[in-house]
């Protein structure tokens, strides 16, 4: 049985309810584990350990978040020339952009030679001022289906061997 690896970091809540609308999507395949796990506590074996994944991460200034960027940072190297030509798709929860940190995961696990099986979905908040960027997000029910279609997308594609 194949495993989809929802990896994540979440500062404000927004990107915590893509990924699991993610995971709940990704459950509904049942021919595909899922497992869902935050950034700061995920280790090169658990990338090993799964075949797909799911990169969920909230963009600040333009790039990428800070634990998110430490867990690429730590598990590069001990995984390179490990995990080619395995799926991925990526979640990006921004105030206007998410591009930057999409780039920036694309990047990243080029090097990984990854294969990238849906373009990155970007969902935004349109929080803008200091006060709207730190506050706890709420995302909308069509954005976190738009997630949830996403994660099932890939596990059922991960458990019929597409990729």
């Amino acid at each position: 049985m194949k495993t989809l690896l929802i990896l994540y970091h979440s500062r404000t809540g927004g990107t915590a309810q893509m990924a699991r609308a993610a995971l709940r999507g990704a459950m509904a395949e049942a021919q595909c584990r899922t497992r869902l796990l935050e950034a700061p506590h995920a280790s090169a074996d658990d990338v090993l350990a799964a075949d797909g994944y799911i990169f969920a991460a909230p963009e600040n200034l333009a790039s990428l978040s800070g634990p998110m960027k430490d867990f690429f940072d730590r598990t590069y190297y001990p995984l390179l020339g490990r995990i080619e030509g395995r799926a991925y798709a990526s979640l990006i929860c921004a105030g206007s952009d998410g591009e930057g940190a999409a780039r920036q995961i694309a990047r990243i696990v080029t090097g990984w030679r990854l294969k990238q099986v849906a373009e990155p979905l970007v969902i935004h908040t349109h929080a803008q001022t200091p006060e709207t960027i730190l506050a706890a997000k709420i995302i909308p029910p069509e954005a976190l289906n738009a997630c949830a279609s996403l994660g099932e997308a890939l596990a059922a594609g991960l458990a019929m061997g597409v990729f």
